[in-house]
């Protein structure tokens, strides 16, 4: 049985597998994992295998102890939201989330600067839950507003094996703004400048960093 102590999905995920591909992987090397492979199905057994050899080889030694920025719990944490944000029904043509954009902004900034994010950088990080609250509250006057049930993504998020991650918004609001495109890239820009401020003076590992600002059109590599 390999070593892995983790599953790596999110890296199936950044290869391109869909969201049903990743479920099944994951599903799959749990039980491998508490059970062992020889109960299961040959077609299963066969898919672990496809999604492994997909996979890049691990480096052995402490190089295999530096996790991407992508493997970091808390960006997971981030990501995983994102992607449940993507289930959001209601939505007319042209129109993009204010949270799914703040989030986006988060995320960028953090593959940009690459911080630490252990464990002094991540209580740092709660500075971030009233920067996001305002900025989509500032958005929530220039559109409109949907729904999106927080307290019932964090359960399932639990469910699937993150039972230590936390709310992403305290209390039971479930307004979910929604901008016209126009709206939408203004709204971007404002939570880009600030985002970008805050990660760069938030976290203690970056205190040192003379990295400048990303270009207007840098994105983290696919």
């Amino acid at each position: 049985m390999p070593k892995d102590e983790t599953s790596r999905a999110d890296e199936l995920r950044t290869l391109g597998w869909s969201a049903e591909e990743v479920r099944r992987y994951e599903e799959l090397w749990e039980y491998r994992h508490r059970w062992g492979a020889i109960n299961l199905e040959r077609d299963d057994r066969l898919f672990l295998r496809k999604a492994e050899a997909a996979l890049p080889k691990r480096l052995s030694g402490k190089a295999a102890l530096r996790k991407t920025i992508r493997e970091k719990t808390h960006y997971r944490w981030l990501a995983a939201f994102l992607e449940a944000m993507g289930q959001v029904e209601g939505l007319e043509a042209g129109e993009l989330g204010a949270w799914p954009i703040v989030i986006e902004e988060e995320l960028r900034a953090l593959e940009y600067y690459q911080p630490v994010l252990g464990l002094p950088d991540t209580l740092k990080a709660k500075a971030f839950a009233p920067v996001r609250e305002q900025l989509v509250a500032e958005a929530a006057a220039e559109g409109r507003s949907l729904t999106f049930d927080f307290s019932g993504a964090l359960a399932r998020l639990q469910e699937q094996g993150n039972k230590g991650w936390k709310p992403l918004r305290s209390g039971a609001d479930t307004s979910f703004p929604v901008l016209p495109a126009a709206a939408a890239a203004a709204f971007r820009a404002r939570a880009r400048a600030e985002l970008v401020a805050l990660t760069r003076s938030t976290y203690p590992s970056l205190a040192e960093t003379d990295k400048p600002e990303p270009a207007a059109d840098w994105q983290p590599a696919t």
